[in-house]
C-alpha cells in the first residue's frame, strides 16, 4: 500500500504557485475563479502553506490518518476514496482547484478516506489549529472556511441527489455537464478536456457498471452530444453545454417538482 505524503516539504518557489493545469485560457476570471485567487492569497500571506508538486496516484492521506491537517488544491484534481464493508473500494469525491481536503475528519480527528492524485497537481498544507488561531484575528479567513464547508454539504448533496433521481443516461450527462462547469468556473476550457476517471471510476462514483457508462457515452456521441478525441477515448469536446443541460433536465423525473 502506498503510504500518504509526509506534510514536512520544502516549500516551493511562489512562481509554483500558478495552475499547472494545461487547458488554462486566458479568460476574465469568473467569481469562482476570483474566490479561488483571493483565498490562496490570503492563505499565504497569513499562514504560509507548505506547497507541494504531487502526480497522479500520490495519496495526501489515507482513512485512519490522524487528522491534523487541512489540504488546499491551488493545481489539479483529486478523487476521495473510502473501502466498503466489503473492502470494495468507492468513489465518494472528487475535487478541483480551489477545493479543500479534509473537512470531514475534523469532527473524529482522523480521515475517513483516501485523498488521492488524478493528475500532476498543488497542494497547499496547512494546521487546523494554526488555521483557527489565524480566522480570529482574520474574519475574513473564517468566513472563507465557512463557505468552503457550506459548498462541499451543498456538492455532495447534489451528487446524491443526481444518483437517487437520475436514469443512467442523464446521470452521466450530468457527470460530464457538471465537470465541464466546475472547469469553466475556475477560467479553464470546458468545451474540450481530458477526462481523469476511467469508465470503471465514473461507473463506481455514479452507481453504474463500465459497460453502462461505456454504452451511455457512445450514445451521447452519436445524439452528438458530445465527441471524442483521441485513442484512449478520454478527452471529451461538448459542442453545446445547454444542449448538455437540456438533456439531462428531459431525463429528471423531478424537474417538474422544482
Amino acid at each position: 500500500m502506498q503510504p500518504s505524503l509526509p506534510t514536512r516539504t520544502a516549500a516551493l518557489p511562489v512562481a509554483a504557485a500558478r495552475p499547472l493545469a494545461p487547458n488554462l485560457r486566458d479568460a476574465p476570471r469568473t467569481g469562482t475563479a476570483q474566490r479561488i485567487a483571493d483565498t490562496l492569497q490570503l492563505i499565504a500571506g497569513v499562514l504560509e502553506p507548505k506547497r507541494r508538486i504531487v502526480h497522479a496516484g500520490d495519496v495526501i492521506y489515507r482513512a485512519g490518518d490522524r487528522f491534523e491537517h487541512l489540504h488546499l488544491l491551488n493545481a489539479g484534481f483529486f478523487k476521495l476514496i473510502s473501502l466498503s464493508s466489503d473492502g470494495r473500494e468507492q468513489v465518494v469525491g472528487l475535487r478541483f482547484r480551489g477545493d479543500w481536503l479534509g473537512f470531514s475528519a475534523i469532527a473524529s480527528g482522523s480521515f475517513g478516506c483516501d485523498a488521492i492524485a488524478l493528475d500532476t497537481a498543488e497542494v497547499w498544507t496547512v494546521r487546523y489549529d494554526a488555521l483557527m488561531q489565524a480566522c480570529i484575528s482574520h474574519p475574513a479567513l473564517m468566513a472563507i472556511v465557512h463557505e468552503a464547508m457550506s459548498q462541499e454539504i451543498v456538492r455532495d448533496r447534489d451528487s446524491l441527489m443526481t444518483i437517487c433521481t437520475l436514469p443512467a443516461d442523464a446521470r452521466v450527462a450530468a457527470f460530464l455537464h457538471d465537470w465541464a462547469g466546475s472547469l469553466a468556473a475556475r477560467g479553464l476550457r470546458a468545451d474540450q478536456f481530458s477526462l481523469r476517471l476511467t469508465r470503471a471510476e465514473i461507473g463506481n462514483y455514479l452507481g453504474l457498471t463500465l459497460e453502462t457508462v461505456s454504452r451511455v457515452l457512445s450514445r451521447l456521441a452519436k445524439a452528438e452530444l458530445i465527441a471524442f478525441h483521441g485513442k484512449s477515448r478520454r478527452d471529451i469536446a461538448i459542442p453545446d453545454v445547454h444542449a448538455l443541460a437540456a438533456y439531462v433536465e428531459r431525463r429528471d423525473p423531478t424537474a417538474g417538482l422544482h
